[in-house]
């Protein structure tokens, strides 16, 4: 049995090693220096020149900031609601159609999810741009002179590319969601004569929407702040907030009216992300 003063010198040396430790609050000083000289410090330089005076009034009285705005958020939510459509009826033929190469299309969405956006809308330049495939097989065909495809350089032809884009996004949570979902569910449903469409409305729809939810949100967000997909498509008349910043900043070099612009599109990115992060954690905790 040990003695007492075995007891004592122990707890001293403890004591004394435990003293000797580095505060854990020291550890956390390098990376908040590194995050607020990266990002903090160039954030608050924006923000800063944002509260030029008259800056926010100029701004939120121009026509074209409404016009960017207006344009921003319906291409970003149409966007989201064809994801959503679109990748929810991938997902399903993915999850629950049998069909070759089923596997090797699952992967392929996850190094999808890694391509740069213009990556997209150049293929689809190739494909319906002025001079692409599409139109270049009609001239050929008929003797025209132009093709009949222009409307990549619509809002339509962002909103495709936005959605050809960004659907895999969506897709990816979901065929997390289906692989957990209880098949046995699914075979007690078609053994009591529901038909396909009904189980998908009864059975699996209610397990996915979390997913939809979470995908739709970070879809959502992403959309908001694209910049890169209009700016390849060379729709001359599609401005959207990430847009106006560029031409502010860019090309007029009125950097008051860019942070402007900038710190709206971040508030409201920051505000959708919240939910987003809300939305994920409850599908985390279902699973």
């Amino acid at each position: 049995m040990a003695s007492a003063g075995t007891l004592v010198g122990g707890a001293a040396g403890k004591g004394a090693r435990r003293s000797g430790r580095v505060p854990a609050w020291v550890w956390a000083l390098p990376p908040v220096a590194v995050l607020g000289l990266v990002f903090l410090y160039p954030l608050g330089l924006v923000v800063q020149e944002s509260l030029a005076p008259g800056a926010y009034a100029d701004v939120f009285a121009s026509r074209a900031f409404r016009e960017a705005l207006v344009t921003t958020v319906w291409l970003a939510v149409g966007a989201t609601v064809g994801c959503l459509v679109l990748g929810f009826t991938l997902a399903l033929i993915i999850a629950f159609v049998p069909f070759p190469g089923g596997r090797a299309v699952a992967k392929f969405i996850d190094v999808f999810l890694s391509f740069p956006s213009f990556l997209v809308t150049l293929a689809l330049l190739f494909i319906y741009g002025t001079v692409g495939m599409a139109n270049g097989l009609w001239t050929d065909v008929t003797g025209t002179a132009e093709g009949p495809f222009a409307f990549l350089t619509t809002p339509w032809g962002v909103l495709l590319a936005e959605i050809t884009y960004f659907t895999p996004f969506v897709m990816r949570p979901l065929l997390a969601a289906f692989s957990q979902l209880d098949t046995a569910q699914l075979e007690v449903a078609s053994s009591l004569g529901a038909r396909p469409a009904r189980i998908v409305r009864r059975v699996i729809l209610p397990e996915a929407l979390p997913a939809l939810a979470a995908g739709g949100s970070l879809v959502l967000v992403m959309c908001l702040n694209e910049f890169g997909i209009v700016l390849f498509t060379g729709a001359k008349g599609v401005t959207t907030l990430p847009m106006l910043v560029y031409g502010k900043a860019i090309l007029e070099s009125d950097y008051p009216a860019a942070c402007v612009v900038a710190v709206v599109n971040i508030a409201i990115s920051v505000g959708l992300y919240a939910l987003y992060r809300v939305v994920s954690g409850r599908v985390g905790a279902q699973r």
